[in-house]
């Protein structure tokens, strides 16, 4: 059953003036699992990830979403990493457990996300609960770590556990093929590692549950069977990997 979801816009982090919105669900009974949500390569476009936020909450997790910019000097690692920041230390006064903390993007966000929990050195070491990349491409350098994700799966985390890596991509995705997340999952479950893919019947757009406008040059929200079949999909997928109980 879907919950109330309560929403907060505009909540500023970091020192560059960036700001968030935040995804409650009402009447949580206990800290629930956290999901922070980077968009895409455009940049603030945090609202484009509203739908799919929306549809995750509803399943009982707390959703956060960033605005960050791409077309920073830094390509955004320091929003990406401030929002992080401002997630390990206020999640347990949104009402989210800090133990719980998946990190998941879209896109270019999606790449980011995945770098995050792949290289033990990223985020200066941090670990979160999972990450979750939807859409993304997994061979080129991060925004979030400077490294691809593809090129760090030698490296030794040490004995900590590996990081549980979610993937979920549109097999109809003309902007990013889908055989870029199965090159990924291919290569984590050769070397044994907690790895899943959900693919959708979608293109990039719609497994966010939106469409693209060329008027507007960005993604609106969609009415689409397919985007709102595997919207609803990808926010089960984002919930599950929160640690919600489907």
């Amino acid at each position: 059953m879907a919950e109330e979801v309560v929403v907060t816009t505009g909540i500023g982090y970091g020192s560059g003036g960036q700001v968030m919105d935040v995804y409650r669900p009402a009447g949580a009974p206990e800290p629930v699992g956290t999901v922070l949500l980077w968009h895409g390569r455009g940049p603030d476009e945090r609202d484009v990830l509203a739908p799919i936020a929306r549809a995750t909450a509803a399943l009982g997790v707390l959703v956060l979403v960033p605005d960050w910019r791409p077309d920073a000097p830094d390509g955004g690692r320091r929003h990406l990493a401030e929002s992080a920041a401002f997630a390990r230390r206020n999640t347990a006064d949104l009402g989210g457990d800090p133990g719980r903390i998946t990190l998941a993007g879209w896109s270019l966000g999606g790449k980011a996300a995945v770098a995050v929990g792949l290289d033990p050195d990223g985020f200066d070491g941090w670990r979160p609960h999972a990450v979750v990349g939807v859409a993304g491409a997994y061979g080129t350098p991060a925004p979030s770590t400077g490294s691809a994700p593809l090129e760090v799966l030698g490296r030794d985390g040490g004995p900590v556990p590996p990081v549980p890596v979610w993937l979920v991509h549109g097999t109809a995705d003309p902007v990013v093929d889908a055989e870029r997340s199965r090159e990924l999952h291919a290569a984590l479950g050769a070397l044994g590692r907690p790895v899943s893919l959900t693919e959708v019947a979608t293109d990039h757009a719609g497994v966010v549950m939106t469409e693209y406008s060329p008027a507007h040059d960005r993604c609106l929200p969609g009415t689409a069977d397919h985007a709102l079949r595997a919207g609803a999909r990808t926010a089960r997928v984002l919930a599950e990997a929160a640690g919600r109980r489907s």
